[in-house]
């Protein structure tokens, strides 16, 4: 028996692209979802070191779900390396003005940390409402476990 693994390519891998709405879904179990399959875990032809993932499209990211009090006590920094220039968000503030960022920066914290996981990140688009201009693409809706 002369049996080998398979390894994809990067260039023989065919992209789709998903939509999933965050109505009412918990940040944390929705990020995991999306994080699986912008790398590809939910193929059967997964490889560590090639990018095997999808596109996500996420709309209605400002009607995500923060259970307990993460909406009053979670606190989000970002420091520009200047002295003294630490910035602190509530997790509240950030929902009502950048409903994006805080998907995305979600879904970055499970992400593989390297020069591929950054590239795995630019297939999320995340949006603000229920319109997005990616219907070119015909995305498939996705479904999420909760």
């Amino acid at each position: 028996m002369n049996q080998k693994t398979y390894l994809a390519k990067s260039g023989e891998m065919n992209k789709k692209w998903y939509v999933v709405d965050a109505t009412d879904k918990p940040v944390g179990r929705l990020a995991v979802d999306i994080a699986k399959v912008l790398m590809g875990k939910n193929k059967p032809t997964y490889t560590p070191h090639v990018d095997t993932g999808d596109f996500v499209v996420v709309i209605n990211a400002e009607k995500v779900l923060l259970t307990g009090k993460k909406l009053e006590d979670k606190i989000y920094r970002r420091h520009s390396g200047y002295p003294g220039n630490m910035k602190e968000i509530k997790a509240k503030e950030m929902i009502s003005s950048h409903p994006e960022r805080l998907i995305e920066l979600t879904v970055k914290g499970m992400m593989p940390k390297n020069v591929l996981g950054r590239h795995m990140l630019k297939k999320l688009k995340v949006y603000r409402g229920s319109e997005h201009p990616h219907i070119a693409q015909r995305p498939q809706p996705l479904s999420v476990d909760l």
